[in-house]
């Protein structure tokens, strides 16, 4: 069997379309009485030109022409990344794919010069919220209280930026992005607290 490769690839390329309805169907599964979060609504909130280059990018881990692992990251503010759309096959799971795929996003997030990572997960995912903490994310949320009262838990880690400033690459493609995101934000903002805020 062919071993396992990564590549770079787009939100809406024929190879991602797969995990995309997979992270559907599954969060579907997960959620099934959450009237207040609409899986296909929230997923299809977010277009491709985020986690495209300038300030994003898509990463997807192959294997024998599936994919088996994937997820992105876009641009959040001039210091932050947030991860999103993580997804390992529940074939391939438990054998350190997504390890590897957070591993190698936090190495594209540090080269675009962002200092801090942003990441959600859901109150019925706790293999997702114990990896975090073992790769040493920071929780943003009341870890005594019941994750099902709080719905998204998120969590933020502090990265050293492989360059000095965000990287920009075709200026007016990053503005645009970052326009899309305002508009996103206005809609749903995001929790009052980060990590600057919290006691460390």
């Amino acid at each position: 069997m062919s071993s396992p490769t990564l590549i770079h690839a787009r939100l809406d390329a024929p190879e991602t379309t797969p995990m995309i309805e997979a992270l559907i169907s599954e969060y579907s599964r997960r959620y099934p009485d959450d009237s207040a979060f609409n899986v296909a609504e929230e997923m299809a909130l977010y277009p491709p030109l985020l986690f495209t280059p300038p300030h994003g990018d898509f990463l997807l881990i192959r294997q024998a022409g599936e994919t088996i692992a994937g997820g992105g990251f876009m641009y959040l503010d001039e210091e932050t990344a947030e991860i999103k759309r993580m997804w390992t096959s529940p074939d391939h799971r438990r054998q350190g794919l997504a390890r590897t795929l957070v591993s190698a996003l936090e190495a594209e997030i540090g080269a675009r010069g962002y200092r801090r990572i942003y990441l959600t997960t859901g109150a019925r995912q706790p293999e997702a919220q114990q990896m975090y903490r073992h790769l040493g994310y920071t929780p943003l949320f009341d870890e005594t209280a019941d994750p099902e009262s709080l719905g998204i838990l998120a969590f933020e880690k502090e990265i050293t930026p492989g360059r000095e400033g965000l990287l920009i690459g075709d200026p007016e493609l990053a503005e645009q992005q970052k326009r899309t995101l305002e508009e996103l934000l206005a809609v749903h903002p995001l929790p009052e607290i980060r990590l600057k805020d919290l006691d460390r």
